[in-house]
């Protein structure tokens, strides 16, 4: 491939625009783990509402952050759009908790491995979804 048709594509909105989510998802997954943390190892929560704790504020956090600056979105209903995004984002915390359980507690795995793990997943299904209900081009 030619260096100039890869700089097209590096430079292409949509490649910056994966990039942006890619980045607002690795701020929400601080957040998540920050607040899992916090909620369970300080406040000594059940791991799993921990969990749920964190990955709500994280959902916040990204439904703002692709808001303005991953989608630059002009969608005048911000309501109907939050709750698009509040569907989907449940959707994934379904997902969540439901593949954490499944692969810290059937399949052993350490507990915040597993966590990488399914947010791997997740954070695939949320920009799918959202991409296509929540911030598509009109």
């Amino acid at each position: 491939m030619e260096l100039m048709t890869v700089a097209k594509m590096l430079s292409s909105q949509k490649l910056q625009q994966l990039a942006r989510f890619v980045a607002t998802g690795f701020i929400g997954l601080l957040v998540d783990f920050f607040f899992t943390w916090l909620f369970k190892d300080f406040f000594y929560c059940n791991k799993f509402v921990a969990n749920g704790v964190g990955f709500s504020l994280a959902v916040v956090n990204n439904y703002v952050l692709n808001r303005f600056w991953t989608f630059k979105s002009q969608d005048k209903s911000i309501a109907k759009q939050f709750v698009f995004f509040v569907i989907i984002s449940l959707i994934g915390l379904a997902l969540n908790t439901t593949l954490l359980f499944l692969i810290h507690q059937k399949m052993q795995l350490h507990f915040y491995l597993s966590k990488v793990l399914v947010v791997v997943i997740v954070f695939a299904w949320n920009y799918t979804a959202n991409s296509i209900f929540t911030f598509k081009e009109s």
